[in-house]
């Protein structure tokens, strides 16, 4: 009888063992997802880029070093892995550029830089969804493998914490703030 109940109890810790891990194995799947996300939204981002930039060649030529400083900005940040400092110098020589619509009327009353300026507006809040469903998605994780019985267990079996500003620490503040690229009057 007794042999019994000792295995009855192995196996109900085991059952519990097999649970905790796969939840923590799905509550972390999620965390990358999260990254991936915003890894998507940046690289879309960086897609939308060339084709402002050419667009405001059309209409403002001679504003040769601003554009220069883009296209330099955007090379570098979408080359290799996320890096918030070239993530931050992206965002101020996308801000110069934009501001050019409004020394040239005639580039602000464009259909197509106003159809990018939506198109971009709109990529910035799938970027602060993604942001925001990432830190949702590290605060679930890192309150499971804290909480007991996980917390006993959670070490042993690999699961760390996740870093809730890990992709941007230059954007912390801005994540719910859209950046205003209307240039209608």
């Amino acid at each position: 009888m007794e042999l019994i109940i000792l295995l009855a109890v192995i196996v109900v810790l085991l059952l519990v063992l097999v649970g905790i891990y796969n939840r923590l194995v799905g509550l972390r799947q999620n965390v990358k997802q999260g990254a991936a996300d915003i890894d998507a939204q940046l690289r879309q981002r960086h897609d939308l880029i060339p084709n402002l930039v050419n667009t405001v060649k059309g209409y403002a030529g001679h504003e040769q070093e601003t554009l220069e400083q883009v296209i330099a900005a955007r090379n570098t940040a979408a080359k290799g892995s996320i890096n918030s400092a070239d993530e931050a110098q992206l965002r101020v020589a996308l801000d110069r550029l934009l501001a050019l619509g409004e020394a040239y009327p005639d580039l602000k009353a464009s259909a197509n830089f106003q159809e990018l300026q939506r198109e971009l507006a709109d990529v910035e809040d799938k970027l602060a969804a993604s942001r925001r469903a990432l830190n949702a998605a590290v605060s679930r994780y890192n309150t499971a493998i804290e909480t007991f019985p996980a917390v006993l267990f959670a070490g042993a079996m690999g699961f760390e914490h996740a870093d809730f500003h890990r992709l941007d620490d230059s954007e912390k503040g801005l994540v719910d703030q859209v950046p205003n690229v209307s240039f209608q009057d």
